[in-house]
C-alpha cells in the first residue's frame, strides 16, 4: 500500500504502522511510570500492563492497524474504545507519524454556513441646517434683506408726519414657517434691461439663490399735502457674514427700458456680531418725485394700475471689490386697496 504526496516522496503505509506500533508499544513496556500515573481513560500503569503483556494480543493490535487502509487510517470513525490496540500513550518520538489520532472518536463540530453581509454605506455627513431666514424671507448665502421703505415725511407743529408708499418691516421667521413661492424668471425678462447688467445677464452670471421678486400693492392714499418742507426718501437695511463694502445700484424701468440708476456705496458697521449696512434717508430721485405725483393724481385706480404695469425697478447689491451679485431684487407695483396701508409678497425667482 503505497501514496506519492505532494512532496514527490513514496511512502509505504502498511511498513510505517508496523514500524510505529512496535517501537510505540516497547517503549511503552520498558519505560518506568510512577503508580500514580494514570493513561488511557482513568486506568492505572498496573491495569495496562496486566492486559498488554499478552503477547498474543501485541500481535493481534499490530495485526489489525497493519490491516487498516489508508481512508480507515484518517477516518475517526473506526478508531473506537473497543479496538484492541490499546489507547496511545504521548511519548516523544523522532519519527512521529502523521496518521497518528486520538484513541476516541472525535465528531467534527457543525461548520456553520457562510453569512453574507451587505456592505455597508458611508457615514453620511452630518447635515448642517441652513439658517432660519434663508428660503423663508430675502436672503442669499452672504446678504439679507432686513428693512425697506420709501417714505413721504414732512414737518408739523414741530411733529413728524411720515407715511410709507411700500414698505418690508423686520420678521424673526421660524422653521415652521412656509418657504418662499417660486416663480419663473423668463416670465420677467421683458420687464427689465436687457442693456449689460439687465437682470437677465444677472441671473445667468448668478448665484441663483439671491434672485427675488417683490410684489408690492402701494399705499397712494397720502393726506400730506405737498409743498417746499415734504421730503421724498428711501431707507434700506441689510445683514451680511462679511466685513465688505457693498454697493448699491437701483435701476428704474419703464416699457422695459432702463430711464435712470442711482448707485450707493455702504460700509459694514459690527453690531451684535453681525455686519450691518444702513442706508438711511436717502434723498429720492427727481424722476420718482414726479412720477409719483402724477400717479397720485390720475381720477381711478385701475387707470394707475396700467401705468404701473409698465413701470419696475430692479435693485442690485454686489461686493464694491469683487462685483459678486449679492442680492437682486426685482420690484413690481399694483395701488393697495387696502385700509392697512402698503401690502407686498415675496417670490424666489428661478429657472426651471
Amino acid at each position: 500500500m503505497a501514496k506519492r504526496w505532494q512532496t514527490g516522496r513514496t511512502v509505504d503505509l502498511t511498513a510505517t504502522l508496523r514500524e510505529f506500533g512496535v517501537q510505540t508499544l516497547n517503549k511503552a513496556f520498558r519505560k518506568p511510570w510512577p503508580s500514580t500515573l494514570h493513561v488511557g481513560g482513568g486506568r492505572s500503569y498496573f491495569q495496562m500492563r496486566g492486559r498488554c503483556m499478552d503477547q498474543v494480543s501485541k500481535d493481534k493490535a499490530l495485526q489489525t492497524v497493519a490491516n487498516l487502509s489508508s481512508a480507515q487510517i484518517v477516518s475517526a470513525s473506526v478508531m473506537k474504545p473497543q479496538t484492541p490496540f490499546p489507547p496511545a500513550v504521548r511519548v516523544r518520538h523522532k519519527h512521529t507519524s502523521p496518521f497518528a489520532q486520538p484513541p476516541y472518536t472525535t465528531l467534527s463540530a457543525p461548520v456553520p454556513a457562510p453569512i453574507s453581509y451587505e456592505p455597508l454605506s458611508p457615514p453620511r455627513p452630518a447635515a448642517v441646517a441652513a439658517p432660519v431666514w434663508q428660503d423663508r424671507t430675502i436672503a442669499s448665502s452672504k446678504l439679507r434683506l432686513l428693512e425697506y421703505s420709501a417714505f413721504l415725511e414732512t414737518q408739523r407743529d414741530r411733529e413728524t408726519y411720515k407715511h410709507l408708499f411700500v414698505h418690508i418691516g423686520p420678521s424673526n421667521p421660524s422653521y415652521n414657517d412656509p418657504v418662499l413661492e417660486s416663480i419663473d424668471v423668463r416670465q420677467i425678462y421683458d420687464k427689465f434691461s436687457e442693456k449689460k447688467g439687465g437682470l437677465k445677464e444677472l441671473y445667468e452670471k448668478g448665484p441663483h439663490n439671491a434672485f427675488f421678486l417683490v410684489k408690492f400693492w402701494a399705499d397712494l392714499s397720502s393726506d400730506i399735502e405737498e409743498g417746499s418742507g415734504v421730503f421724498y426718501g428711501v431707507s434700506s437695511q441689510y445683514s451680511g457674514t462679511e466685513n465688505i463694502t457693498i454697493s448699491v445700484s437701483t435701476k428704474v424701468c419703464s416699457f422695459g427700458k432702463q430711464v435712470v440708476e442711482k448707485v450707493e456705496t455702504e460700509y459694514a458697521h459690527l453690531d451684535g456680531g453681525k455686519y450691518v449696512f444702513r442706508i438711511h434717508r436717502s434723498p429720492m430721485c427727481e424722476y420718482m418725485i414726479n412720477f409719483i405725483h402724477k400717479l397720485k393724481h390720475l381720477p381711478e385706480k385701475y387707470m394707475m394700475n396700467s401705468v404701473l404695469e409698465n413701470f419696475t425697478i430692479l435693485q442690485v447689491v454686489s461686493n464694491r471689490e469683487t462685483q459678486e451679485t449679492l442680492l437682486c431684487i426685482a420690484f413690481v407695483f399694483e395701488v393697495s386697496t387696502s385700509e392697512h396701508g402698503a401690502q407686498y409678497h415675496v417670490y424666489r425667482l428661478v429657472n426651471d
